[in-house]
Formats: C-alpha cells, structure tokens, sequence
C-alpha cells in the first residue's frame, strides 16, 4: 500500500514562490509516473504537471516556465517549485503517484495541500 504525505503549501503574496513536496512511502510496489493536479474552489481537478521516472516532464498549458516539477527516485520524493505566482493559482494542490504491482498499475492521491496567493 502507497502512503502520500504532502507538505509546502500556504499564503504567499503575488509574485511570490512556493515549493511542494510530496513522498511516497510503503513497500511491494515500484513508483512510476508522480505529478501535481490542483483544484479551485468551483471547478474541476485539473492537471499542473507530471513526471516519468527517468525524468520525462509534461506540462499542463500555461504552467511550464513559472512551475517546474522534479523528483528524487531514491527518495521516491517529487516537487513542484511554483514561482511567479498569481491569484489564480489558488487552490489544493494534489499529489498524484502511479505504483505498479507485477503488471498491475494504481493511483494514488495525496490528502491535498491549500496554496493561497493573496496580497
């Protein structure tokens, strides 16, 4: 079974930075894709962005120059550092961990963490 602890999230002002970090703990299973949906109050969980386990990143639009995401394999650890952020980036941020059991893949989300960018 994958546990997900998240952590880094909270009030910035505009303009300012924020670093998520997200680690996968448990045993049985090898970690796959990790990544970062976010959802605002009143819309759908959206996608921010993910990464393989070699490295491969994918960027939802809009997001890739401000956000990069990254990942320590020996820790099973991945983060999101958000610079320039906006007021629109408001909203919990969720980590998200594909695990993969012999041919078997599962995902897993974090508890979620509330990012607020307000002056």
């Amino acid at each position: 079974q994958v546990q997900l602890v998240e952590s880094g999230g909270g009030l910035v002002q505009p303009g300012g930075s924020l670093r998520l970090s997200c680690t996968a703990s448990g045993s049985g299973f090898e970690i796959s894709t990790m990544g970062w949906y976010r959802q605002a109050p009143g819309k759908q969980r959206e996608l921010v962005a993910t990464i393989t386990t070699p490295g491969i990143t994918n960027y939802a639009d809009s997001k890739e120059g401000r956000f990069t995401i990254s990942r320590d394999n020996a820790k099973n650890t991945v983060y999101l550092q958000m610079n320039s952020l906006k007021p629109e980036d408001t909203a919990v941020y969720y980590c998200y961990v594909r695990s993969r059991v012999l041919t078997f893949n599962y995902d897993h989300w974090g508890q979620g963490t509330q990012v607020t960018v307000s002056s």
